[in-house]
């Protein structure tokens, strides 16, 4: 599940339970969330980039 999906779940789920003011709660918790992910796959990337020309000549 995606975080824009679950965050609309979580929404939805809160108001039917009528706790509407957990919504900016969740919202704060879905960009966290997603901007762990973005740097996950940012680091994971970088590790499996060849090393730079410049990193080879540190060699």
């Amino acid at each position: 599940m995606n975080v824009t999906d679950w965050l609309a779940a979580a929404v939805a789920d809160a108001e039917r339970r009528g706790l509407t003011e957990l919504k900016p709660l969740l919202e704060s918790l879905a960009r966290s969330t997603a901007a762990l992910r973005e740097e996950d796959r940012a680091a994971r990337a970088a590790e499996a980039a060849p090393p730079s020309f410049r990193e080879r000549e540190e060699r």
